[in-house]
């Protein structure tokens, strides 16, 4: 066996090193550029319904710039990923990220905005009944409720959630 000073390498091993240091170093490359092209998360936004909450990123968003109003009410009819039972009566509490609440939001129900924009990162909208029926009609079954940052006309983004009638 031959014995060498501690930290050499075998004589004609020195490439294997190189070799591996190498590697390493292109695998780092290869991370940062994995983690460059991931996408920032978007604000979240946040539906409570009694014991439930689920929250979401945005539908739709690009990053604080300003959308159309009628991109906005094209997302706002797009798949809502989480959907939350609602008995009648029940408190419907949103809960939206800083970012949001500071350029302000508003609620909209199935495309039609409901309330005047608001700057706040917790809203509690107690005694409504959400599928009252309208006249002539019977309740919904469900209803597509979507958080929309807005301040004035300008939106800057869409969270969508679906909410079904639990007394339907």
């Amino acid at each position: 066996m031959t014995s060498l000073p501690r930290g050499s390498a075998a004589p004609g091993h020195g490439h294997v090193r190189r070799r591996r240091a190498v590697a390493a170093v292109g695998a780092v490359s290869a991370g940062l550029l994995v983690l460059a092209a991931c996408d920032k998360p978007t604000p979240m936004a946040t539906v409570t319904v009694g014991k439930t909450t689920k929250s979401t990123e945005a539908e739709c968003y690009e990053d604080g710039k300003a959308i159309s109003r009628d991109e906005a009410t094209k997302c706002t009819q797009k798949k809502a990923e989480n959907t939350i039972r609602v008995p009648q009566g029940e408190t419907l509490r949103i809960g939206v990220d800083p970012d949001i609440a500071d350029e302000g939001w508003s609620l909209w129900i199935d495309g039609q905005q409901v309330i005047a924009p608001l700057k706040k990162s917790y809203y509690s909208f107690q005694g409504v009944d959400l599928f009252a029926p309208q006249q002539g009609q019977q309740a919904p079954k469900e209803l597509r409720v979507s958080v929309v940052q807005q301040s004035g006309d300008a939106i800057q983004g869409v969270w969508n959630f679906k909410l079904e009638n639990d007394d339907a």
